[in-house]
Protein backbone atom coordinates (compact mmCIF):
# COMPACT_ATOMS: atom_id res chain seq x y z
CA UNK A 1 0.00 0.00 0.00
CA UNK A 2 1.44 3.49 -1.10
CA UNK A 3 2.81 5.41 1.70
CA UNK A 4 0.35 9.04 2.77
CA UNK A 5 2.71 11.38 0.95
CA UNK A 6 2.81 14.48 2.97
CA UNK A 7 2.59 14.99 6.94
CA UNK A 8 0.03 17.28 8.48
CA UNK A 9 0.17 18.81 12.04
CA UNK A 10 -2.48 21.50 12.46
CA UNK A 11 -2.79 24.05 15.47
CA UNK A 12 -6.57 25.42 16.25
CA UNK A 13 -6.85 28.70 18.25
CA UNK A 14 -9.17 29.42 20.35
CA UNK A 15 -10.09 32.30 23.01
CA UNK A 16 -10.46 30.93 25.83
CA UNK A 17 -14.00 32.33 26.99
CA UNK A 18 -15.18 30.89 23.67
CA UNK A 19 -13.69 27.50 24.46
CA UNK A 20 -14.86 26.94 28.05
CA UNK A 21 -18.50 28.40 27.53
CA UNK A 22 -19.14 27.68 23.94
CA UNK A 23 -16.93 24.64 22.53
CA UNK A 24 -16.42 22.24 24.51
CA UNK A 25 -20.30 21.88 26.09
CA UNK A 26 -21.36 22.08 21.91
CA UNK A 27 -19.23 18.86 21.25
CA UNK A 28 -19.90 17.02 24.83
CA UNK A 29 -23.53 18.05 24.20
CA UNK A 30 -23.10 15.84 20.44
CA UNK A 31 -21.47 12.82 22.19
CA UNK A 32 -24.49 12.36 24.30
CA UNK A 33 -26.69 12.98 22.16
CA UNK A 34 -25.07 10.09 19.83
CA UNK A 35 -23.23 7.97 22.28
CA UNK A 36 -25.00 8.66 25.20
CA UNK A 37 -22.06 9.70 27.21
CA UNK A 38 -19.39 11.92 26.44
CA UNK A 39 -16.32 9.94 27.05
CA UNK A 40 -16.03 9.07 23.01
CA UNK A 41 -12.47 10.45 21.80
CA UNK A 42 -12.87 11.48 18.50
CA UNK A 43 -10.22 10.57 16.38
CA UNK A 44 -10.39 11.06 12.35
CA UNK A 45 -8.93 7.63 11.42
CA UNK A 46 -11.37 5.86 13.98
CA UNK A 47 -14.14 7.66 12.37
CA UNK A 48 -12.87 7.02 8.52
CA UNK A 49 -11.82 3.13 9.66
CA UNK A 50 -15.56 2.47 12.01
CA UNK A 51 -13.33 1.91 14.87
CA UNK A 52 -13.97 2.03 18.87
CA UNK A 53 -17.62 3.64 19.29
CA UNK A 54 -17.79 3.74 15.62
CA UNK A 55 -17.02 0.10 14.91
CA UNK A 56 -21.17 -0.86 15.24
CA UNK A 57 -22.36 2.34 13.72
CA UNK A 58 -24.94 2.25 10.96
CA UNK A 59 -24.31 4.14 7.63
CA UNK A 60 -27.46 6.39 8.52
CA UNK A 61 -26.24 6.81 11.97
CA UNK A 62 -22.95 7.58 11.38
CA UNK A 63 -23.81 10.02 7.98
CA UNK A 64 -25.60 11.59 10.66
CA UNK A 65 -23.19 12.67 12.96
CA UNK A 66 -20.88 13.60 10.62
CA UNK A 67 -23.24 15.73 9.08
CA UNK A 68 -23.82 17.41 12.70
CA UNK A 69 -20.16 16.97 13.43
CA UNK A 70 -19.04 19.45 10.05
CA UNK A 71 -22.03 21.99 11.29
CA UNK A 72 -20.37 22.28 14.63
CA UNK A 73 -16.96 22.59 13.10
CA UNK A 74 -18.43 25.12 10.74
CA UNK A 75 -20.36 27.18 13.42
CA UNK A 76 -17.35 27.16 15.93
CA UNK A 77 -15.25 30.40 16.34
CA UNK A 78 -11.49 29.26 15.81
CA UNK A 79 -8.41 29.72 13.80
CA UNK A 80 -6.64 26.79 11.81
CA UNK A 81 -2.96 27.50 11.38
CA UNK A 82 -1.52 23.99 9.51
CA UNK A 83 1.53 22.73 8.00
CA UNK A 84 2.03 20.63 5.56
CA UNK A 85 5.13 18.54 4.54
CA UNK A 86 5.71 16.47 1.70
CA UNK A 87 7.18 13.53 3.17
CA UNK A 88 9.33 12.84 0.18
CA UNK A 89 10.88 16.15 -0.78
CA UNK A 90 11.44 16.46 3.38
CA UNK A 91 13.50 13.32 3.50
CA UNK A 92 15.28 13.94 0.62
CA UNK A 93 16.27 17.77 1.37
CA UNK A 94 16.36 16.79 5.13
CA UNK A 95 20.45 16.82 5.85
CA UNK A 96 20.48 17.73 9.54
CA UNK A 97 18.09 14.68 10.42
CA UNK A 98 15.15 17.14 11.68
CA UNK A 99 11.90 15.09 12.41
CA UNK A 100 9.65 15.91 10.25
CA UNK A 101 6.93 16.41 13.27
CA UNK A 102 9.41 18.88 14.96
CA UNK A 103 9.67 20.87 11.46
CA UNK A 104 6.22 21.10 11.17
CA UNK A 105 6.25 22.00 14.67
CA UNK A 106 8.69 24.94 14.20
CA UNK A 107 6.60 26.07 11.47
CA UNK A 108 3.16 26.36 12.96
CA UNK A 109 4.76 28.18 16.22
CA UNK A 110 6.14 30.83 13.87
CA UNK A 111 3.09 30.80 12.04
CA UNK A 112 0.84 31.15 15.27
CA UNK A 113 2.93 34.14 16.60
CA UNK A 114 2.09 35.76 13.52
CA UNK A 115 -1.20 35.16 14.47
CA UNK A 116 -0.73 36.71 18.06
CA UNK A 117 1.00 39.84 16.68
CA UNK A 118 -2.15 40.59 14.87
CA UNK A 119 -4.29 40.25 17.44
CA UNK A 120 -1.40 42.06 19.26
CA UNK A 121 -1.30 39.17 21.82
CA UNK A 122 2.21 38.37 21.27
CA UNK A 123 3.49 39.54 24.58
CA UNK A 124 1.34 37.60 26.60
CA UNK A 125 2.34 33.77 27.57
CA UNK A 126 0.10 31.51 25.17
CA UNK A 127 -0.08 27.66 26.33
CA UNK A 128 0.10 24.75 23.35
CA UNK A 129 -1.49 21.71 23.75
CA UNK A 130 0.27 18.90 22.09
CA UNK A 131 -0.99 15.23 22.50
CA UNK A 132 1.84 12.29 23.87
CA UNK A 133 3.21 10.18 21.48
CA UNK A 134 5.70 8.30 23.96
CA UNK A 135 7.96 8.72 26.83
CA UNK A 136 11.04 9.28 24.45
CA UNK A 137 9.40 11.33 21.92
CA UNK A 138 7.58 13.76 24.48
CA UNK A 139 11.06 14.61 26.03
CA UNK A 140 12.74 15.22 22.77
CA UNK A 141 9.70 17.36 21.95
CA UNK A 142 10.18 19.11 25.36
CA UNK A 143 13.98 19.89 24.22
CA UNK A 144 12.83 20.77 20.51
CA UNK A 145 9.82 23.10 21.91
CA UNK A 146 12.12 24.56 24.23
CA UNK A 147 14.75 25.38 21.65
CA UNK A 148 12.32 27.23 18.72
CA UNK A 149 10.96 29.59 22.09
CA UNK A 150 14.29 30.11 22.71
CA UNK A 151 15.15 31.94 19.75
CA UNK A 152 16.35 29.13 17.15
CA UNK A 153 13.34 30.54 14.53
CA UNK A 154 13.69 31.78 11.35
CA UNK A 155 12.19 34.57 12.94
CA UNK A 156 15.60 34.55 15.61
CA UNK A 157 13.54 36.14 18.66
CA UNK A 158 12.36 34.22 21.76
CA UNK A 159 8.69 32.84 21.20
CA UNK A 160 6.19 33.42 24.49
CA UNK A 161 4.65 29.90 24.15
CA UNK A 162 4.48 27.16 27.20
CA UNK A 163 4.18 23.33 25.98
CA UNK A 164 1.93 21.43 27.74
CA UNK A 165 1.49 17.62 26.90
CA UNK A 166 -1.38 15.65 27.28
CA UNK A 167 -2.27 12.03 27.68
CA UNK A 168 -3.58 10.39 24.54
CA UNK A 169 -6.92 9.54 26.97
CA UNK A 170 -7.39 12.83 27.74
CA UNK A 171 -10.88 14.39 26.41
CA UNK A 172 -9.28 17.61 24.78
CA UNK A 173 -11.83 19.13 22.82
CA UNK A 174 -9.63 21.15 21.26
CA UNK A 175 -7.05 18.02 20.50
CA UNK A 176 -9.87 16.36 18.88
CA UNK A 177 -10.33 19.95 16.70
CA UNK A 178 -6.96 19.28 15.57
CA UNK A 179 -7.04 15.50 15.03
CA UNK A 180 -10.21 16.06 12.59
CA UNK A 181 -8.72 19.06 10.38
CA UNK A 182 -5.08 17.21 10.04
CA UNK A 183 -6.41 14.69 7.00
CA UNK A 184 -9.21 17.09 5.39
CA UNK A 185 -6.05 19.35 4.66
CA UNK A 186 -3.52 16.96 3.45
CA UNK A 187 -6.42 15.88 1.37
CA UNK A 188 -6.79 18.99 -0.62
CA UNK A 189 -3.16 19.20 -1.06
CA UNK A 190 -2.85 15.60 -1.60
CA UNK A 191 -5.94 15.65 -3.99
CA UNK A 192 -7.14 18.86 -5.08
CA UNK A 193 -9.80 18.41 -7.61
CA UNK A 194 -11.17 15.72 -5.28
CA UNK A 195 -14.53 16.97 -3.51
CA UNK A 196 -13.90 17.43 0.04
CA UNK A 197 -16.30 18.77 2.16
CA UNK A 198 -14.42 18.89 5.40
CA UNK A 199 -11.78 21.14 3.44
CA UNK A 200 -14.58 23.49 2.61
CA UNK A 201 -15.49 24.22 5.88
CA UNK A 202 -12.12 24.23 7.36
CA UNK A 203 -10.70 26.73 4.39
CA UNK A 204 -13.27 29.60 6.10
CA UNK A 205 -11.40 28.69 9.40
CA UNK A 206 -7.86 29.54 8.08
CA UNK A 207 -5.61 32.53 9.36
CA UNK A 208 -5.38 34.74 7.01
CA UNK A 209 -3.27 38.19 5.82
CA UNK A 210 -5.29 41.47 5.44
CA UNK A 211 -5.67 40.51 1.71
CA UNK A 212 -7.49 37.50 2.31
CA UNK A 213 -4.43 34.95 1.50
CA UNK A 214 -4.49 31.66 3.60
CA UNK A 215 -1.34 30.54 1.96
CA UNK A 216 2.07 31.19 3.99
CA UNK A 217 0.09 32.10 6.85
CA UNK A 218 -2.94 30.13 7.79
CA UNK A 219 -1.53 27.14 5.39
CA UNK A 220 1.65 26.60 4.88
CA UNK A 221 2.83 23.87 2.65
CA UNK A 222 6.65 22.30 2.11
CA UNK A 223 8.22 22.78 -0.48
CA UNK A 224 6.01 25.79 -1.52
CA UNK A 225 2.75 25.52 -3.17
CA UNK A 226 3.97 25.80 -6.98
CA UNK A 227 5.91 22.21 -6.47
CA UNK A 228 3.13 19.58 -6.08
CA UNK A 229 4.31 17.10 -3.48
CA UNK A 230 4.81 13.90 -4.51
CA UNK A 231 1.78 11.60 -5.10
CA UNK A 232 -0.14 14.49 -6.49
CA UNK A 233 -2.57 13.69 -9.42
Amino acid sequence: MMEYPVFVLSFCIFEKNSYSDLVTPSLRRLKFATFGHDMVILHEMDIRKKAGAFSMMGKDKRDMFLEKLNVLIGETDFTLISAVIDKHRFKKENTKETHIYYLAMQIGLEKLYHFLQSKKQDSRLTHVICEARGRTEDKDLELDFLRVCKGQNSLQKPLPFELIIADKKTNSEGLQFADLAARPVGLSVVRPNQINRAFQILERKFHKSTEGEINGYGLYLYPPKSEKPQGSP
